[in-house]
């Protein structure tokens, strides 16, 4: 049964690939079609004059055994790295200044990141009530409502700018931060569900983001998904642009036909199943003659424009300590970027040991009008600003960026209607998947956790065809 049927995933990224990966152990036939010339996606990563540079994820949570399963497997278990313990340090940048992000009640009491009056309402979250309609709550009111605005404005603020380059008020608690909205579905509060949560988790072997290790590869994030394209041998396609997918009407077995094209030539392909991990946007693209409101919630998803600025100095010009993950910024603090990974301090391998590297992320949702002022202006503005807020006297040796015009999948308020759509879309037309960070969440850990789901989703199909 397997070996009769074809499956073709769309998309070359993490999660085509580890999809792949599950499928090719099990037996089915598999081939996947990459507009690129390269696996990988997002994960992107160059060395320039001694420095690694990772223009997309700069690391990974392991938040499922999925991830390390995959690197045993695919022979990269050599390669892989854990970030220095010296990075678990956090900071935010409040009226100019570096303040560590506290992790225990003592330091939190003598943090001068919240005033008193913000410290006194967070332990008020224990009598906080569950909220009536979480589908339609932003982590703003959620966060506002639970803990208070201070807590907002400068911890939840930057935090949602540094991992989804969003906006508070606009992203779905439910659907961005399930696991957060969660703990007061089920438990009531916040505190409660971290005490009683973290059970359950250690019943699932699976950790928490907070607790999770960090990880990435000696030659950085791209080594991951090159691996697991290397064993997947001849079945991925490379440079090849997909235009449409359709119902094979000369088919007799309900065959799906690919159109796409290669070096300038149109080609087609027959295929039982498909999987698409590609970006809602060329989604809805794809298979938009399939359905018009399809479409519709597709083009729906906001990506907003974000850019990685990566930044190389001498140590010795700089003169705030490295002790840490890197800082946030909370947007009242009004900065041209959204803040930094201190990225050779969390793997010392990225540069020589005179050397620092840094990343920094510029505009996301907070600001994507930014990207209409020239390149150069928006690079001088962040590295004078970052440079002011490190204490560092001199200019970057090395400067690299990449413009990401469509960055990251904004899980905005009303994203359940989306995602109930997708669901509807798969069972009106069988054998179709939607894969990608636009479902169930944007982490490589994410993608790496809903690969699974995708090969339990065909293993379901082929059961009850």
């Amino acid at each position: 049964m397997k070996s009769k049927k074809q499956i073709t995933i769309l998309g070359a990224g993490i999660s085509g690939l580890a999809a792949a990966h599950w499928l090719r152990k099990d037996g089915f036939e598999i081939r996947i079609l990459e507009e690129k010339s390269r696996p990988g996606g997002a994960m992107e990563t160059i060395n320039k004059d001694g420095f690694l540079v990772d223009f997309g994820p700069n690391s990974g949570l392991e938040t499922t055994p999925l991830i390390r399963k995959i690197v045993d497997e695919v022979g990269l278990s050599d390669q892989m790295i854990y970030a220095s313990d010296i990075s678990n340090k956090r900071f935010i940048l409040r009226n100019n200044h570096l303040h560590a992000l506290p992790t225990t009640v003592s330091v939190f009491l003598k943090t001068k990141l919240f005033s008193l009056k913000g410290k006194l309402r967070l332990f008020g979250e224990p009598f906080v009530g569950r909220s009536a309609d979480g589908y339609y709550q932003s982590i703003a009111h959620f966060v506002q409502r639970r803990l208070g605005k201070e807590f907002l404005d400068y911890a939840i603020d930057p935090f949602v700018s540094g991992v989804f380059a969003g906006d508070p008020h606009k992203l779905s608690v439910k659907s961005a931060f399930p696991k957060l909205y969660r703990l007061e579905e089920i438990y009531g509060g916040l505190v409660k569900g971290m005490i009683r949560g973290a059970r359950e988790r250690k019943r699932s072997l699976e950790e928490s983001k907070q607790s999770a290790k960090m990880f990435s590869f000696i030659n950085g994030m791209q080594s991951f998904p090159e691996a697991i394209a290397n064993s997947l041998s001849n079945s991925i396609i490379y440079d090849c642009r997909v235009l449409k997918t359709e119902l094979n009407t000369e088919s007799k077995n309900g065959k799906w036909k690919i159109s796409y094209e290669k070096h300038g030539t149109r080609q087609e392909v027959e295929t039982d199943f498909v999987i698409s991990t590609l970006p809602a946007y060329t989604a809805s693209q794809i298979f938009g003659s399939l359905s018009t409101d399809l479409v519709k919630h597709l083009d729906d998803i906001y990506y907003p424009p974000v850019m990685v600025l990566f930044l190389g100095f001498n140590k010795k010009d700089i003169g705030t300590p490295l002790d840490g993950f890197g800082f946030l910024i909370p947007s009242k603090e009004k900065k041209k970027f959204l803040g930094a990974i201190w990225s050779s301090t969390i793997f010392p391998n990225r540069c020589e040991d005179d050397k620092a590297a840094f990343t920094l992320f510029v505009g996301g949702a907070r600001s994507p009008q930014l990207f209409e002022t020239d390149i150069d202006i928006i690079i001088d503005n962040a590295v004078k600003e970052f440079k002011e807020t490190m204490k560092i006297t001199a200019d970057p040796l090395l400067i690299r960026y990449k413009k990401w015009q469509q960055a990251i999948p904004q899980y905005n308020l009303g994203y359940i209607e989306h995602e109930n759509y997708f669901d509807k879309f798969e069972s009106e037309n069988s054998g179709i998947i939607l894969g990608g960070n636009y479902r169930g969440g944007i982490s490589v850990g994410d993608c790496v956790k809903n690969s699974e789901l995708l090969f339990n989703k065909i293993k379901k199909l082929i059961e009850h065809g």
